[in-house]
């Protein structure tokens, strides 16, 4: 059934709801587990759009499985996902940077709270995300070094490429999962796809490891099989950088997901005006490129890519 999360009253007759739908089993016993999905805090990520109305439908036609609680959140920021934009419209404010809020603090805090009041206490939480226009991920989840031994199991499950567990930094105390993490309540960030775009194969592929894990917590009676095994990244040296000497028109030679050699030809920057190539972008290292620029308009230092350093 549909529940409120958060409700505001806005000028000129409008209301800002932020909603969830929560599937309870058949027949409910107590000291069930729960299981959220959350997604649209960033407004211009869709992919995780997808994800919630395949795992809703999923439960809708199979619920005699279904053996624990699971919430699904689909828009965080649904303004921003109605305006397509990244941030929370009017305000300049990355959601995602706003965590764990204030009951008493501006709007946007009040109702960052309220999402962490009734979030919290789950047995697990994905928070799911897109990248952004500019760039493909390969399916990733990306952990903290702080949470690192506790999440990394879970993170195994969920038939993703790739399990990046990155240093600490300050920028992320004011996240979601950091919020979430520091109180006990475990979150799994999914990076996938691409920002303003549903990728079905890449969607499909997380649905799969969120009913994976979702049997191996106890929310789900049936064993979908196994799943892929992700390569695990905990050497931040390991990350192989790819920037824009300077600005151009990116024409990418390689996709997200592909092997690459050092000194090979990952893309080229040219100029539409004179048909001249500006420069080659290399790889710098043998590895897996597993983030890569879509968006063709570049400036000096844009990202370009990532690789994972490999033999």
């Amino acid at each position: 059934m549909v529940e409120h999360v958060a409700s505001v009253e806005l000028p000129v007759d409008e209301k800002l709801k932020i909603e969830k739908y929560r599937w309870e089993p058949l027949q409910k016993k107590d000291g069930g587990r729960r299981f959220s999905v959350v997604t649209g805090i960033h407004g211009d990520e869709l992919e995780g759009q997808y994800v919630c109305y395949e795992v809703g439908r999923i439960i809708r036609q199979h619920r005699e499985h279904l053996t624990g609680t699971v919430d699904i959140y689909p828009a965080m920021n649904p303004f921003g996902i109605d305006s397509m934009m990244r941030g929370i419209p009017a305000f300049d404010l990355d959601m995602n940077r706003i965590f764990p809020g204030q009951i008493d603090g501006d709007m946007n805090e009040y109702i960052a709270s309220l999402i962490m009041e009734d979030v919290s206490g789950s047995d697990m939480v994905l928070d799911i995300h897109a990248s952004n226009a500019y760039l493909t991920e390969v399916p990733q989840i990306r952990i903290n070094t702080v949470h690192n031994e506790k999440l990394v199991p879970y993170a195994e499950s969920m038939n993703v490429d790739l399990i990046w567990v990155h240093p600490n930094a300050t920028v992320l105390e004011s996240t979601f999962a950091y919020s979430l993490n520091s109180i006990g309540t475990p979150v799994l960030v999914i990076e996938m796809g691409i920002g303003m775009r549903i990728t079905k194969r890449i969607g499909d592929e997380v649905v799969r490891g969120i009913f994976k894990l979702m049997h191996q917590m106890g929310v789900w009676d049936q064993d979908i099989g196994p799943v892929k095994k992700p390569v695990i990244s905990t050497d931040p040296d390991e990350i192989c950088y790819l920037n824009a000497p300077r600005g151009g028109i990116y024409i990418a030679d390689k996709r997200a997901g592909d092997l690459v050699k050092e000194g090979q030809t990952v893309g080229k920057l040219v100029s539409p005006l004179t048909g001249e190539i500006f420069e080659e972008v290399k790889a710098p290292c043998d590895g897996w490129l597993f983030t890569q620029r879509e968006y063709p308009v570049t400036a000096a230092g844009s990202l370009m890519g990532r690789i994972l350093r490999r033999a």
